[in-house]
């Protein structure tokens, strides 16, 4: 059987749900390292961010001889501007149109979410605010070669751009003849995007976090990568701002009996062809579980990436059969998955009941590839659990908010009691003293 079929009335008891569970947890870094375990990555990266801050360009020439096979100089480093304006004009029509409408979905749902401070709150002479302003460069990832996703450039960029970001620098890996994916270039001439660099891998976390000579370090790094980008940008984390440390992708799916078992199959094969990614089924319905197991087994081998898919449903996969759509909803609440899909009687019925999830994708004509490449809503979003605590990648995470305070001498006379009796309690005499000094004036 291509996927595995669990029985678990309560899920949250069941041993098989949370070793499945905790397996997603804990495979993000290990899961796509494929050069060596977690503690390996983590010593490589280190002696990488080590050599790019001694060594600057020069280092990252080096290092992308030895992982790229690239020959580069200092100076070619960076790709020419002009160049980025040849591979638009020479892009595919059809691909720059598609582009385009996608830019527009993006751009229409970032600034419909955009946060507009609110009104000061007044308290007599006390003027209280919040001021949001953008932060002022932010890195961009592009993996190259297989991993190449130009959907990402978009629903990182186009966020970012709406936070109103006055510098974005983009960093993807060359391939041996020096050269970035064209498919790359396009876009970041079709986004105005004129910084772009030749470096892949953890050097590049490592150029943009710290800067070379020719490249300045930015305020913050998005953007997926394998597990050494990853690792890198764990590293910098506190230097500059990160997205995440993102894993495998993931769906879980809750469904009943009114779900069509051929769709939810597909759907589950869909993000299994991640390579790897983790595709879960949660139903009271053993029949629908039946059905699609089946679905699963028939459809897998017409895929080109059957071999990658099937590999990832042993490790990843599973259909939990529980007692009720209630128990489905702790279980996803439990998963806490980057993709949610909920395809069943009453979607709003189980929305009210979910806490925890990347995106939710509401009812049978909301397939997650619509949030992957098209509808507006950036799919950069949080795995592994992560979404107890993090939510997905928006134009609001590139804003940095500041408190505005303003007080009048009246305010302050009549507030620097409690300030001074606060003050005192913690020891801090000369805090006291700063408002007392300013009662005496007045």
């Amino acid at each position: 059987m291509a996927i595995r079929i669990i029985k678990a009335r309560d899920p949250l008891r069941s041993r098989a749900v949370a070793r499945l569970r905790d397996a997603l947890r804990g495979g993000g870094l290990t899961a796509s390292a494929r050069g060596g375990g977690r503690e390996s990555v983590a010593r490589t990266v280190t002696a990488i961010l080590r050599k790019v801050a001694s060594g600057g360009d020069r280092e990252l020439v080096r290092l992308a001889e030895r992982y790229d096979k690239a020959a580069l100089t200092p100076k070619t480093l960076r790709v020419p501007p002009a160049a980025i304006r040849a591979a638009t004009a020479a892009a595919e029509t059809k691909f720059l149109a598609l582009a385009r409408r996608v830019i527009a979905n993006i751009r229409q749902y970032q600034e419909h979410i955009l946060i507009r401070p609110p009104a000061p709150l007044l308290r007599g002479g006390r003027e209280l605010g919040v001021r949001y302003t953008p932060v002022d460069s932010v890195g961009v990832y592009v993996p190259g070669g297989r991993a190449l996703y130009p959907s990402t450039m978009l629903m990182t960029i186009v966020p970012a751009q709406v936070a109103g970001v006055r510098r974005i620098a983009i960093a993807s890996p060359p391939n041996t003849a020096g050269e970035v994916n064209p498919m790359v270039l396009a876009l970041a001439g079709e986004l105005g995007i004129g910084e772009v660099y030749r470096l892949g891998g953890a050097q590049a976390i490592a150029a943009m976090a710290m800067g070379t000579e020719s490249i300045a370090p930015v305020d913050k790094i998005v953007g997926p990568g394998n597990a050494y980008v990853t690792e890198a940008k764990r590293q910098v984390f506190g230097r500059v701002g990160i997205d995440s440390t993102a894993g495998p992708s993931e769906v879980l799916i809750v469904a009943d009996d009114t779900a069509d078992a051929r769709q939810v199959a597909a759907d589950l094969l869909a993000q299994a062809e991640h390579d790897p990614g983790s595709a879960i089924l949660v139903t009271p319905s053993e029949k629908l579980a039946k059905a699609v197991a089946a679905e699963v087994k028939r459809q897998l081998p017409a895929l080109p990436r059957a071999a990658a898919g099937r590999a990832c449903l042993r490790a990843y996969g599973a259909i939990i059969v529980v007692a009720d759509l209630p128990a489905a909803c702790a279980a996803a609440n439990e998963f806490a998955p980057e993709h949610l899909q909920i395809i069943t009687a009453d979607d709003q019925a189980c929305l009210g009941r979910i806490r925890n999830a990347g995106a939710i994708f509401l009812g049978a004509d909301t397939p997650v590839p619509l949030g992957d490449y098209y509808a507006g809503p950036s799919h950069v979003l949080p795995t592994g659990g992560t979404a107890r605590f993090f939510g997905p990648l928006s134009c609001n995470d590139f804003l940095k908010a500041s408190s505005v305070l303003g007080y009048d001498a009246a305010s302050l006379a009549a507030d620097a009691d409690d300030v001074i009796d606060f003050a005192a309690r913690e020891g801090l005499t000369a805090h006291a003293a700063a408002i007392d000094i300013r009662r005496k004036k007045n």
